[in-house]
């Protein structure tokens, strides 16, 4: 049997799934992951499988009924009804985006066209099927849009952090096309009624995110003895948040949240880059006693900042605590020695990653998927 039969047939053997777009990322991954683990309701993963987008980190549930994928891209304006029509999910979770600050200073367009003209083809989508509903289907169904604290711009050392009511200032175009997709998604609520909720949060850490991040970067640069580069002065401050902790806090926004609310999501754990990355290289000394490249601190190098670098993000998550009950779990040296000692335990995956041998993966598994998908289409 091939993928492809396995992947419909799955979608028949249960109902209500959600759709999850961007799943095969690092945030959607471990969304999809801890969501299949905790006995939810079937998925269906929408993913383009751009750069950032690896299969491998789902392999633990594709043989798993209650998961069905579809390589695709959120822009295609017949696919993505289709796929509603098809699988008459219960909730959007919508988590495809271009993400990295850098790739965004130096290439926009991908970042404006999956950002906003993806986001605004599944609202589209998305409010056709919600008008079709009747009943509970109605009533309970849930667009919910997750997003940046980076649209809110940046903070100066004392300033309070950023709450939802924040006016938006975005500095970077990633953050600016990511600004723009949450008033699609603000202005379908009021002018259509589509029942959305958008979530920002602030910086994810965790397992099987892409080695282009600060904390992966490191972990990966410093087992080879490679320089970390450690922007500017360092001193840029970040919140950040376990990605298992995220994946929580998105579950109880999806099933408590209130539609055409902003919960800000953050981990109340603001670091320099500079500490983040020294206490990286202290874990390593200790967990990796062997290495030939201890201290790893003595690979520390500053190179030259980047243009519009924000100098602080910091997430008032007050809303979500006293409203839903949500708290995060994982203090951040709990949270990252979990992450190192993933990243230490998962070589293989790291090695697929770093060599873009994935690629190579993706491509023999999901060669003649997009033929696939438009004749799922079709039927």
């Amino acid at each position: 049997m091939s993928f492809n039969q396995k992947s419909e047939e799955n979608a028949e053997t249960r109902t209500a799934p959600i759709l999850v777009t961007g799943g095969a990322g690092f945030i959607g991954s471990n969304f999809v992951l801890d969501w299949l683990a905790t006995g939810n309701s079937p998925i269906v993963n929408l993913d383009k499988l751009t750069y950032a987008g690896n299969p491998e980190n789902l392999a633990a549930v594709e043989d798993n009924p209650g998961y069905t994928f579809v390589q695709g891209d959120i822009c295609d304006a017949k696919l993505v009804p289709r796929l509603l029509e098809k699988h008459r999910p219960r909730a959007i979770v919508h988590f495809a985006a271009e993400s990295h600050v850098d790739r965004s200073i130096h290439g926009p367009e991908a970042f404006l066209r999956t950002n906003i003209d993806g986001t605004f083809t599944l609202l589209q989508a998305a409010r056709t099927y919600y008008a079709s509903l009747t009943g509970e289907e109605r009533e309970h169904f849930r667009f919910l849009h997750v997003s940046t604290d980076e649209v809110y711009g940046t903070l100066a050392p004392n300033d309070p952090a950023f709450h939802e009511d924040t006016p938006y200032s975005p500095n970077s175009p990633y953050a600016a096309s990511k600004a723009a997709s949450d008033h699609l998604v603000r202005a379908w609520v009021h002018t259509y009624g589509l029942p959305a909720i958008i979530t920002n949060c602030s910086n994810n850490y965790g397992p099987y995110q892409f080695p282009e991040k600060l904390i992966p970067l490191m972990i990966a640069n410093a087992l080879k003895g490679k320089p970390l580069p450690v922007y500017g002065d360092g001193q840029q401050v970040r919140d950040w948040l376990f990605v298992l902790d995220h994946c929580r806090a998105l579950r109880t926004v999806l099933n408590q949240g209130r539609i055409g609310e902003t919960y800000n999501i953050g981990g109340n754990n603001q670091r320099a880059n500079l500490d983040v990355v020294h206490t990286l290289c202290a874990l390593l000394d200790e967990l990796v006693p062997a290495s030939p490249h201890k201290p790893h601190a003595q690979l520390i190098t500053y190179v030259q900042d980047r243009p519009g670098h924000d100098r602080r993000y910091a997430i008032d998550a007050r809303k979500i605590q006293g409203d839903l009950n949500w708290f995060p779990e994982e203090s951040f040296e709990t949270g990252l020695r979990k992450t190192v000692e993933w990243y230490l335990a998962n070589a293989t995956w790291v090695e697929h990653v770093t060599s873009g041998a994935y690629q190579h993966w993706v491509t023999q598994n999901y060669s003649g998927r997009e033929a696939a998908v438009s004749a799922e289409g079709a039927r």
